[in-house]
């Protein structure tokens, strides 16, 4: 299990680029797990799933997403995290290798490399089988999220996720919860550390959620998201906070011209 991620400040060469330029990211001492779930959260641009990111390459993951087995490197791949991995320690009670990134940003190239090594002349069965036995692209992209998560992360090992909701409706997010449920009550050197806005997902009974506003990683509650506040809010009083929101903020989508 990883038990802590430290940052070693003395391996930062310049402080004045990304992502140390980014004030949690910036601020990091290091941060120790004590559960089996972890949580990022935070607004937009804190560093959440900068931070996911380089600790998957670290880890030595692909960058896309998958195994370690997985080295995809396309010209989508994101290098400019190169100096925070550098500058990472991962500490480990049991260090198995094993396990799984899922990236949402990046799943569509990450399944478009697997097809590519799949028509490559090779020993091996292809990739594919290892995923139901028919090409990732021939399903909608929230079938494919729940192909991958019940045929890659019913195992031991180290999962990261990086706000695997985008591609999940909410059912499918409760049916998440029961898959990770069931997989760590299953294999007991199972691991997810997940960047989310859900407030389906961080509702996980017991688990640790690190917080990425206010210019640092903090351990909060999950009655303090304010990703909560806001959906219960908009919920309970639609009306008002519509009227509210439309009264007082301009819109973000006014047309240059008007």
């Amino acid at each position: 299990m990883l038990k802590k991620i430290s940052l070693l400040r003395d391996r930062v060469e310049n402080w004045d680029i990304y992502p140390f330029t980014v004030p949690p990211i910036r601020a990091l001492t290091e941060l120790s797990f004590h559960s089996r779930v972890s949580f990022f959260v935070g607004e937009n641009g804190t560093g959440k799933s900068t931070l996911l990111e380089a600790l998957a390459v670290h880890y030595g993951f692909g960058r896309e997403g998958g195994t370690r087995n997985f080295q995809s490197d396309t010209t989508e791949s994101n290098h400019s995290i190169d100096p925070l991995v550098k500058a990472l320690r991962l500490s480990f009670d049991k260090r198995t290798g094993a396990g799984f990134f899922l990236r949402a940003e990046s799943w569509f190239s990450a399944v478009s490399y697997m097809e590519v090594l799949d028509k490559e002349p090779g020993f091996g069965p292809p990739i594919s089988a290892s995923y139901g036995g028919r090409s990732l692209h021939t399903r909608s992209h929230g079938e494919t999220f729940l192909t991958v998560l019940d045929l890659k992360f019913r195992r031991n090992g180290l999962f990261l996720l990086d706000e695997p909701e985008a591609a999940l409706s909410p059912q499918r997010q409760l049916g998440f919860l029961v898959l990770l449920r069931d997989v760590l009550r299953r294999y007991k050197e199972a691991q997810f550390i997940i960047s989310s806005h859900s407030p389906i997902l961080i509702g996980y009974p017991d688990a640790q959620i690190f917080s990425f506003d206010d210019g640092r990683v903090h351990q909060v509650t999950y009655e303090e998201v304010p990703a909560l506040h806001i959906v219960r809010r908009f919920l309970n009083q639609r009306e008002r906070m519509l009227e509210e929101l439309f009264k007082e903020t301009p819109s973000l989508f006014k047309p240059s011209d008007e």
